[in-house]
């Protein structure tokens, strides 16, 4: 399967420069998707742009506004935002290396693979993959999607370059400002033995094939009950899981009671390659 880039340009580690292509290294969707339907006529519903004043318009008819006071906006066509340039529109620049355990794990945002784009470019990328390999680093440089400049973490991933784009500081809320109410009072050393010790019967090698979207295969489930006439059966409530002894709850679980629904790890999982081993530590 052909894969379309996300961003097309350069890679450049000071002046050495090749062509570059940008993936998105993930599947964001899943396989149920829903339309808005009439159920009177089974018609898919659709959206017409329409002015509160004038009625609807064609979407090609369009600009983008920004809101500067209550109802007034600056108004854009696309080809005057295309006019806004700067060098990471076209150019990933590496500006710095940086251990990947002084980024904390809460700037990773977007995965993205990295590839030469073109044959003359081969040589070059790896170049300077391996000598980002050697460095043990995160590179770090900049680029221009959907109109936000993005800092990119980058890193060797096989043959090419893991890409992730960072959050920028003010994206990110203060933990405190969630965590304040919380109590800074000491458990129970005794609740913690036991609690540590559930820990230790639950550990095993990440196998992220063992992990399914359990709801997505239930709506799957009830679409096709469905298209069989079959009638939807009804869905008993989730017990309140409202611990009130606590320590009674903490020896069941580890008397094996814990719940049945917990995924568990396969004993002779196969070895996998550590994906973020290092660079998704806290910083």
């Amino acid at each position: 399967m052909a894969y379309r880039p996300t961003w097309q340009g350069h890679l450049r580690l000071s002046l050495v420069t090749c062509p570059v292509a940008l993936y998105t290294a993930t599947d964001s969707g899943g396989d149920v998707h829903f339309n808005l339907i009439n159920p009177k006529t089974s018609n898919r519903i659709k959206m017409v742009a329409t002015d509160p004043d004038t009625g609807p318009i064609e979407r090609a008819d369009l600009v983008k506004g920004y809101e500067i006071s209550d109802g007034q906006y600056v108004l854009l066509t696309d080809e005057e935002i295309k006019s806004v340039k700067l060098e990471s529109t076209k150019t990933i620049d590496i500006e710095r290396f940086v251990p990947a355990a002084d980024i904390d794990r809460i700037y990773w945002d977007n995965p993205y693979y990295l590839a030469p784009d073109g044959k003359l470019a081969q040589e070059a990328f790896a170049v300077i993959r391996e000598a980002m390999e050697r460095s043990g680093q995160i590179a770090l440089g900049r680029v221009v999607l959907s109109t936000r400049e993005r800092l990119l973490a980058l890193e060797p991933r096989g043959q090419g370059i893991l890409a992730y784009s960072l959050r920028t500081d003010d994206e990110v809320r203060k933990a405190d400002e969630i965590f304040a109410s919380i109590t800074d009072k000491a458990p129970d050393k005794a609740m913690i033995a036991i609690a540590e010790k559930i820990i230790e019967q639950q550990k095993g090698p990440f196998d992220p094939t063992l992990f399914v979207d359990r709801y997505e295969t239930a709506l799957k489930a009830l679409i096709a009950d469905k298209q069989k006439g079959h009638k939807v059966k009804t869905v008993a409530e989730v017990e309140d899981t409202n611990v009130v002894d606590l320590m009674a709850a903490l020896r069941a679980s580890l008397a094996g009671k814990s719940s049945p629904t917990a995924p568990k790890a396969k004993a002779t999982a196969a070895k996998k390659p550590a994906a973020r081993s290092s660079a998704r530590k806290s910083g």
